[in-house]
């Protein structure tokens, strides 16, 4: 089986045609407005806009107002909604459109209660397999979590996000065997002191991790 992959956190056109030339199958485009990665609702449309055929558009929220989720389905061709807070399955599935939802991997969670927490989502596109929120970021915070508690015999397709970047991302496939792998902060820009710049991506660091991606399905 392809893993495919999605590129999360994109604020410029360029960057998200760097993603697509690379081989990646979504984009992600941030609609909360605690991170650096947030995209304006034109600068969302431009992104999506350039895009060639093929390569979905993914719009992440977190815990929003429902008006603000329909404006942004009214303004920008988004394919799939992201929900990545405490959205109740009611909210997630209210709009009409295919969700994901974001499962946080505490260090303490087990196989069976996140089994649970899936079985909340029955009609979800796909589940994203997460690491805790930290530092006031629900996501892209650039921490891994223990592989080993994704459940066996998930009912939805699994998406794995957490810390990837191209040195481990070839082993996390291995091991948890995904549907799609979900980066963020492993392919952006990094600053003299080795940290991500947040929102800007590193089109040499996208075209590695996608690599990866393709020697582990290999």
């Amino acid at each position: 089986m392809r893993t495919r992959v999605k590129i999360c956190g994109i604020t410029r056109v360029d960057d998200g045609l760097a993603a697509a030339h690379a081989g990646a199958d979504a984009i992600g485009l941030v609609f909360w407005p605690g991170t650096p990665r947030v995209v304006t609702v034109e600068r969302a449309r431009a992104i999506g806009a350039a895009l060639p055929p093929f390569v979905s558009v993914v719009a992440l929220f977190v815990d929003p107002d429902p008006a603000h989720v329909r404006a942004s389905l009214a303004a920008v061709p988004i394919d799939i909604l992201q929900f990545h807070g405490r959205e109740a399955p009611e909210f997630c599935r209210a709009f009409g459109r295919p969700y994901v939802k974001a499962v946080p991997v505490a260090a303490e969670a087990q196989p069976t209660g996140l089994l649970e927490y899936a079985a909340r989502y029955p009609d979800a596109a796909g589940l994203i397999f997460d690491a805790p929120p930290a530092n006031g970021l629900p996501g892209g915070t650039g921490r891994t979590f223990d592989w080993d508690a994704v459940p066996k015999g998930l009912p939805q397709p699994l998406i794995l996000s957490g810390g990837l970047t191209r040195a481990n991302v070839g082993e996390a496939i291995r091991r948890v065997r995904p549907w799609a792998v979900d980066v963020s902060s492993g392919v952006e820009v990094q600053d003299d002191d080795g940290q991500p710049v947040r929102g800007i991506k590193d089109p040499v660091r996208i075209a590695a991790f996608i690599e990866e991606v393709r020697h582990a399905d290999g």
